[in-house]
């Protein structure tokens, strides 16, 4: 069950490159929804790297090693006590994605 700091629209913005026209964002629903974003960024980025690999498999720190690599990531997440976008930086992002995926492993 989500929980309500979850139910929050949730804003990436990543620049994956040192170049400024690779900037870009990704809008999601919720702040889970986020997390499975960022995850599936790295995981295409794997299938890119190693495109003869039919399963890849990573752990935890792979995917920080990717997040600290790309050269600008943050969130905005939205808050109604306010109402505005509320920005979180990399290790934010890192440590919701962690929870994220070990609540999804909890799961399974």
């Amino acid at each position: 069950m989500a929980s309500q700091a979850d139910n929050r629209h949730t804003i990436i913005l990543v620049q994956p490159t040192a170049n400024k026209q690779s900037r870009t964002f990704l809008d999601y629903e919720k702040v889970s929804n986020a997390m499975d974003g960022v995850c599936q960024m790295f995981e295409k980025r794997l299938k890119e790297i190693y495109p003869h690999l039919r399963d890849i498999t990573y752990d935890i720190s792979d995917l920080y090693n990717y997040i600290d690599a790309l050269a600008d990531l943050s969130a905005l997440v939205y808050s109604p006590e306010v109402n505005a976008y509320l920005p979180y930086n990399k290790e934010w992002v890192k440590k919701r994605a962690f929870a994220h995926l070990k609540r999804q492993a909890g799961q399974k």
